[in-house]
């Protein structure tokens, strides 16, 4: 059993993606950030810079007591190389998924994040910083079209934790939707992705934490 200490962002939705396509089972501890669940004693032990996600492993492939791992992009590597999937065939492969899963965790992921604090939840606008973070995230978009241009997923030919990493990063703000009409090659990516039905089940969870529907 993997326990899931979660709440549903974009770094969340990384990890309940990854469970729902390994078919791992899992169960979901509620981290409200809103309220500060994440500065809690008992989470900071298992995430010391209080962001989740995080997961604990009660049954590690070494045998020993429960191993817990934070942050999102290391918690995929490692339930990428537990179940053998989605983690890139051989060296080559690998790497592959790995440079773009750490394309995803330096880049995507904080330059939309940024983006969304200063042009969807600022209460005060500051015309730099929304111009600054909205062509950032325009050029990693530009980044992603082009590869995808290329091969089927970013990692190459095969879906893997560097696509589970960026999808849920590319629709997260309605006031700021991605221009799929421009990078028509991403657009097929994240419509592709979004039929998965684990993806499907991820996305589901939220209402299930949240509002216990």
């Amino acid at each position: 059993m993997i326990q899931l200490y979660y709440w549903p962002t974009p770094n969340g939705h990384k990890i309940t993606i990854m469970l729902e396509e390994t078919g791992l089972d899992y169960r979901v501890h509620p981290v409200n950030i809103g309220t500060g669940d994440q500065f809690t004693p008992d989470f900071l032990a298992i995430s010391p810079n209080n962001k989740m996600p995080a997961i604990v492993d009660e049954s590690p492939a070494d045998g020993g007591p429960p191993l817990s791992v934070f942050e999102s992009g290391a918690i995929l590597q490692y339930l990428a190389a537990k179940t053998g999937r989605f983690g890139g065939q051989g060296l080559r492969g690998q790497v592959e998924v790995n440079q773009w899963l750490m394309w995803q965790m330096a880049g995507l992921g904080p330059m939309s994040g940024q983006m969304g604090h200063f042009a969807v939840y600022a209460p005060d606008p500051v015309p730099y910083a929304i111009e600054r973070y909205d062509s950032e995230v325009r050029r990693l978009h530009r980044v992603m079209d082009k590869r995808l241009s290329q091969v089927p997923y970013l990692g190459g030919e095969d879906y893997s934790i560097a696509d589970i990493a960026a999808w849920p990063w590319l629709a997260v703000y309605a006031k700021r939707p991605p221009d799929f009409d421009a990078f028509i090659h991403l657009a097929r990516w994240h419509e592709q992705i979004a039929r998965r039905p684990a993806v499907q089940r991820a996305m589901a969870v939220p209402a299930q934490v949240v509002h216990g529907a």
